[in-house]
């Protein structure tokens, strides 16, 4: 149906004489599919029911994540490699699922539906864990603090623990790319207020999974420290299932973007006719192009991109020779389809370099945490988890987003002048990758001199080293510093700069940075513990981590993140921002040509 007709029929039937203006400019629609009322959807309530949503479900997440390090040793009876490297590749297949959620979002069942869907499957996979931990692996009673370690558990019962957490693994990385998107969603980029909300939601969601986290790294670490652990899992069921409560109850008042079909069918296309065409001589602009004829775009949510010069041999697929057909998708694709897919392409390079970062930032979940267990964890007779450190990351995140927004951001604004912005996205990333190896080159420091007061004979090492563990304080304060550089810029690069019709597919690539980042670290572990350990030495990650050198690999990882900004500074340079045509320019071509366009 033709949208500017839909527009006047709601108008008449629906909302009576709601002036045109009241509603949305980017196309967005409301839980019936009538065309969004301004004041009536999106904006600010649906956006704070978003970021609580994404809080408490961040609390369930952590409150399984940021100690299962510690289960997998004291409940699992693992050891500090097996656990850390199971941990990796645990986080990492979460991120994975981000692809999956991205997807159907995108494709098929919109960004509401996902979420919903997503959310449940969440709750299912931690009500599994708290029961399963009850009834089968928390034995005997009280076990799997620092002192008592649990028994081993059967073959049964740990496949019943694997299915769980990859259930929580599914639940949270199918729901977290597309909350995100979902979230700016709310804010119409095309109005003056709403577009600088849209902005700001971002640093606000990443606020909100840090402060939700909070609890989780501080509370629950605490009571699952001292062996509580069925306590902490249900703790986070329940969060988990207030937050797909809170979720429900704001469905009337969501703006939403209708998916738009399978992109990696027009992604195809688009290569097909390119190579179908590969003789064809190339045009010298853009202008002979075939711009194609409105129904490629689903509605007046997606906008034509302008076309750009690099990867040239995708042009090609929009030229029309003497035997071409236009409603062949395979042999002559407009230019906006093309387009899409020199985004993609051209992002690609940006995304690669994010993952080292991602290598770096899953060390706190993992060695972090092992490092600090072998440090003074008391003060004053009172025991600190060495899990509920990353509580400084969480500070630190918060301090540096309220920073960077309210003081480097308007400096550094007044001092490009020519720019009402600051720091570009692109910029911000670089910032973070700087911040991380200072991060990395401190935690090395820290390890040297905790090897320096450690006890290297100890059986039991919990504790074994004279130096605080306060000492960590500064790696984590970077690693949160970096975060909001790095992940921040992440959500908003790979989001703005993403087409129309996939974006929750670029949050996505923020997700899957991470996953990716996992799997690296993991697989860097294995490597340094192989070819460490020749000679009959313990190597730089053995059980002992007293009997190690950690240090060592701290600064491995610093060597390589410098490679990686390097390579990273090329590619920014290189990379050009896309640029949309506005939606209001393409309704008055439309009108000049003296026709309705009509859309699928």
């Amino acid at each position: 149906m033709e949208y500017c007709l839909n527009i006047d029929k709601m108008k008449d039937d629906k909302v009576g004489n709601i002036p045109h203006e009241e509603f949305t400019l980017d196309g967005t629609v409301d839980m019936h599919g009538h065309p969004a009322v301004r004041d009536r959807t999106g904006r600010w309530f649906a956006g704070v029911l978003l970021l609580v949503n994404q809080g408490l479900a961040t609390l369930a997440f952590f409150g399984v994540g940021v100690n299962l390090v510690l289960f997998l040793t004291r409940v699992m009876g693992q050891d500090n490699a097996e656990a850390a490297n199971n941990v990796s590749k645990w986080t990492g297949t979460v991120y994975i699922f981000s692809l999956l959620g991205a997807f159907l979002s995108d494709s098929y069942w919109g960004r509401y539906k996902t979420c919903a869907i997503f959310q449940a499957i969440f709750v299912v996979g931690l009500v599994s864990l708290s029961l399963s931990s009850y009834i089968f692996l928390i034995k005997p009673n009280g076990c799997g603090d620092e002192e008592t370690p649990c028994g081993s558990p059967s073959s049964v019962h740990t496949v019943l623990f694997y299915v769980s957490i990859y259930l929580i693994a599914l639940g949270n990385g199918g729901y977290q790319p597309t909350i995100a998107t979902f979230g700016s969603d709310q804010f119409d980029e095309d109005h003056p207020q709403e577009s600088h909300s849209k902005v700001s939601f971002f640093s606000y969601f990443y606020l909100a999974l840090n402060l939700g986290s909070l609890f989780s790294n501080t509370i629950l670490v605490y009571f699952e420290d001292k062996g509580m652990w069925t306590l902490g899992f249900w703790a986070s069921a329940g969060s988990a299932i207030l937050a797909l409560v809170l979720f429900l109850i704001g469905t009337p008042r969501y703006r939403h973007f209708k998916p738009t079909g399978n992109p990696i069918s027009r992604f195809c296309q688009v290569i097909v006719a390119a190579i179908r065409k590969w003789k064809t001589e190339q045009p010298s602009n853009g202008d002979d192009l075939y711009e194609g004829d409105g129904r490629e775009l689903a509605d007046n949510s997606s906008r034509n991109i302008l076309h750009t010069k690099e990867f040239r041999f995708l042009d090609k697929a929009a030229i029309i020779t003497s035997k071409e057909r236009l409603d062949n998708p395979w042999s002559l694709c407009p230019v906006t389809q093309v387009e899409e897919v020199k985004c993609i392409l051209k992002l690609f390079p940006i995304w690669l370099c994010t993952i080292l970062y991602s290598v770096v930032f899953t060390q706190m979940a993992s060695l972090f945490v092992e490092q600090g267990d072998a440090m003074k964890t008391t003060v004053s007779g009172f025991h600190i988890p060495p899990a509920s450190m990353s509580s400084f990351d969480i500070l630190s995140v918060a301090a540096f987003i309220f920073i960077y927004r309210r003081v480097l951001d308007p400096l550094v604004a007044s001092i490009k002048k020519s720019s009402p912005r600051g720091l570009t996205e692109l910029q911000r990333m670089g910032v973070g990758l700087i911040i991380a190896i200072m991060a990395m080159v401190a935690a090395g420091i820290v390890e040297h001199f905790r090897l320096k007061y450690a006890n290297k004979d100890c059986s039991h090492c919990t504790n074994s080293s004279s130096l605080s563990i306060f000492w960590q304080v500064p790696q984590y304060v970077l690693i949160g510093a970096s975060e909001v550089f790095m992940y921040v810029g992440q959500l908003e690069f790979f989001n703005g700069q993403a087409p129309d019709g996939l974006k929750s597919f670029g949050s996505a690539l923020c997700m899957t940075s991470i996953s990716l980042g996992n799997y690296v670290s993991s697989l860097l572990v294995s490597i340094v513990i192989k070819f460490s350990t020749t000679n009959k030495m313990p190597g730089w990650i053995p059980g002992n981590l007293n009997k190690g050198h950690l240090d060592r690999f701290y600064f491995l990882l610093a060597a390589l993140t410098i490679a990686d900004f390097v390579v990273y500074l090329i590619c920014a340079k290189w990379y050009k921002y896309i640029e949309f045509e506005q939606r209001s320019s393409r309704t008055q071509n439309e009108e000049q040509q003296g026709g309705l366009r009509f859309l699928a």
